[in-house]
């Protein structure tokens, strides 16, 4: 089997300019796979969609925060005061504060943030970097577990790291397969596609009174801490209610649903832009009903000179079969 298939081209003034491969796999209501294109079994790397799981993990060892601020937990935040507001309160409620922070300083993810930050003559710190929830919520999981909380908190040998690696299997239905360096500074744990989904099937379908039931009514109550007010995981959870969704670097995205199914997908050479629309046509060919979400969620424009010229859309067996 091909890891990866045509899922996207990105069309400039009506010819294709770009080619976008990857993976995709959808599981039916009982967890069985209801469709794939390119390896469902491939590993990857799910980056920042793997916040769910480590907030799960850290939930089950003592983080207790209220709806609002474990979102910000799970989120790849846009750096708006809200965000930065949130993730010091949760380093506050800890006895904490920016300084105890180990992740890589940065502006806002935000262009409209991140310019103004800039004009006031701010630096790059690690409050702002789109991270800084995660890494809060590790720092009050350590002081709540009794852990260290310095900088080794980072170290995958470090006890909360321990723990999180541990969590994964009861989640993804098999153990991390590689664990390497993240952005941010914190372990990138490594899983099969098809694992992603089963975990994101786990934390969306889970009991309540779970850990993971914590985690996944958080983020659907507050998906605007997930992302932000134009991100298209925002706008995916506000238009579905009750999924739980989360986006990666190097295009990936996954989301689960109430009812079971799930969806995970990379696009190999990490373009973004490809990652709205293919998420699109894997919920269509799923039967999601996605008539409430606002369609700009879906939406990858090219652009030429201010205007736009053309589009990237979803193509390939995913659209075919």
């Amino acid at each position: 089997m091909t890891d990866y298939e045509l899922l996207a081209v990105t069309r400039r003034s009506d010819l294709i300019e770009s080619q976008h491969f990857g993976a995709v796999v959808a599981l039916e209501r009982d967890g069985s796979i209801a469709f794939s294109v390119g390896n469902p079994n491939m590993v990857v790397y799910p980056r920042s969609s793997m916040k769910p799981l480590q907030a799960t993990a850290m939930v089950t060892v003592g983080l207790d925060l209220p709806p609002h601020l474990l979102a910000l937990v799970c989120a790849s935040h846009d750096g708006r005061p809200e965000h930065l507001a949130a993730a010091s309160e949760i380093l506050q409620r800890a006895g904490l504060d920016e300084s105890s922070l180990g992740n890589t300083h940065d502006y806002p993810l935000d262009e409209a943030e991140h310019e103004q930050a800039i004009r006031d003559g701010k630096k790059r710190t690690p409050l702002q970097m789109n991270c800084s929830g995660k890494h809060s919520g590790m720092l009050a999981t350590c002081v709540a577990a009794g852990w260290t909380h310095d900088e080794s908190y980072l170290s995958p040998d470090h006890p909360l790291q321990r723990h999180i690696t541990a969590t994964i299997p009861s989640l993804a239905g098999e153990p991390a397969a590689h664990i390497g360096v993240d952005g941010c500074g914190a372990p990138a744990h490594a899983m099969s596609l098809v694992g992603l989904a089963r975990a994101f099937r786990a934390v969306a379908t889970a009991q309540p009174g779970t850990a993971a039931h914590h985690v996944a009514q958080a983020m659907t109550l507050h998906p605007e801490m997930v992302g932000g007010p134009t991100r298209d995981v925002t706008r995916l959870m506000q238009g579905v209610p009750g999924l739980v969704a989360k986006d990666g670097a190097e295009a990936v995205f996954a989301v689960g649903l109430p009812d079971g199914r799930a969806v995970a997908l990379k696009v190999s050479d990490g373009a973004n832009r490809a990652r709205p629309p293919v998420m699109h046509a894997a919920l269509t060919r799923l039967g999601v009903g996605l008539e409430k979400v606002d369609p700009a969620t879906w939406d990858s424009p090219v652009w030429g000179h201010g205007r736009r010229v053309g589009l990237c859309v979803a193509a390939g067996p995913l659209v075919t079969s």
